[in-house]
């Protein structure tokens, strides 16, 4: 059981059991957690519709962005890797130290593991020499790995959870190695299927609607599904940027990297305003079994 301290009247801490989320009163009786109580807890925005295109847009900036200093500014995939590394290490740091759900923060915290794992999966699939198989095969064991041992630290992987300094950071450990993941199985796709990058999206897009159907037509256990969705997010921005910026002759548009990720910004930036942002459920929320 996780315990946390709960700012509100009357509350000393909140738990979290495998029967759901409680809040303890100075007179030791133990309640269920309001939805506004586990709400003001959470680290995290609620899963809409929104939330998934900023997080599409935010994988293709990572794409982009991440060879915009990698490739265009020629610093190559270790410098390049060391630069977001830092940014994402000192975002990350200001994330679990934050009293509440930040919008623009948690954006930002994704942006900068999503060019960091760019970099780091280009340096590992390129530089290093174990190609994409191997990339992938490394990286997926992370993943793997990150979750397995998330499950059996705090006894759940759901980011409802997502409240203490330890919950926080497997949980951006586990994102962190998700968008190197993807990044090197999306260029896996793209350069070693024949499929190019438009047809490498059209796969992660069907995969990602795979995904929906199961969650509006089966039982199957939410959190999974979650994590299957936003690790697959990532390969789709990945081969929506190449195929934005590569060369028209590797199958991509040419559009200059420092401007396209100046408008994935942008775009990014009004969604966040424009759209609700707010802490929230995530799918499963009741059920913190996985």
């Amino acid at each position: 059981m996780q315990v946390i301290p709960v700012l509100g009247p009357g509350l000393d801490f909140a738990a979290w059991s495998p029967d759901g989320p409680f809040v303890q009163d100075r007179q030791g009786g133990d309640t269920i957690m309001t939805e506004t109580q586990r709400d003001v807890l959470s680290k995290v925005p609620a899963i809409t519709l929104g939330f998934w295109v900023i997080k599409i847009l935010a994988t293709t900036l990572g794409e982009t962005g991440g060879d915009t200093v990698s490739m265009s500014m020629n610093l190559g995939y270790l410098v390049g890797t060391a630069i977001f590394g830092a940014l994402l290490v000192g975002l990350v740091w200001w994330q679990i130290a934050a009293d509440r759900f930040r919008p623009f923060l948690y954006w930002a915290t994704i942006i900068a593991s999503t060019t960091a794992g760019t970099t780091l999966a280009d340096f590992a699939t390129r530089s290093m020499g174990i190609g994409y198989a191997g990339g992938t095969a490394l990286l997926l064991a992370c993943v793997a790995a990150s979750l397995i041992l998330w499950k059996r630290t705090l006894g759940s992987i759901s980011a409802d959870t997502v409240a203490t300094p330890r919950a926080e950071a497997f949980y951006w450990v586990t994102i962190t190695f998700s968008q190197t993941l993807g990044t090197a199985l999306g260029d896996w796709t793209a350069d070693t299927g024949g499929l190019g990058y438009v047809g490498a999206a059209v796969i992660f897009g069907v995969a990602l609607a795979v995904v929906a159907g199961l969650y509006y037509r089966t039982q199957i256990n939410r959190v999974v599904l979650f994590w299957a969705a936003f690790i697959l997010t990532r390969p789709l921005g990945a081969t929506v940027g190449d195929f934005l910026d590569k060369p028209l002759d590797h199958g991509g548009l040419a559009f200059s990297r420092p401007i396209a990720s100046i408008v994935l910004a942008v775009a990014i930036v009004a969604l966040i305003l424009v759209l609700p942002q707010r802490a929230g459920d995530h799918p499963g929320h009741g059920k913190i079994d996985a």
